[in-house]
């Protein structure tokens, strides 16, 4: 696990930019203990912070995604990994406190120390 934490603190820095000046909501995943998002995105889903939304530790769909929307993106995200290509899906967040968000992704892999990661970007619909 040493390795994945040194693997999400390269993606951070290498996207810092990114993940700061975007307009819109970004987050990046490796695992479901991997990840990092911007402030935009943790804002979005009720959570104080970019580090409280780290700090989740429950299965990523099961603590983010709508129940209605988790099967698809899961599909983006191994389409995503298996073939290298990026995607674009609707899909419903959990607000930490409150009803769902309805949203279009962009997800698209990226490698970080030869580890595939996926790069989201989130509007709201």
């Amino acid at each position: 696990m040493y390795e994945h934490q040194a693997i999400i603190e390269e993606a951070n820095k290498q996207f810092e930019a990114i993940l700061r000046e975007s307009k819109q909501a970004v987050y990046l995943y490796l695992d479901d203990t991997h990840k990092v998002c911007n402030e935009k995105f943790a804002s979005m889903l009720g959570y104080k912070s970019a580090a409280e939304w780290a700090n989740v530790q429950e299965p990523f769909t099961e603590a983010f995604v709508e129940k209605r929307s988790q099967h698809a993106l899961v599909s983006a995200y191994q389409e995503a990994m298996e073939s290298k290509t990026g995607s674009c899906v609707d899909i419903d967040w959990k607000k930490k406190k409150s009803g769902p968000v309805a949203t279009r992704v962009i997800l698209v892999p990226i490698s970080v120390r030869q580890e595939l990661l996926a790069l989201h970007f989130i509007s709201e619909t």
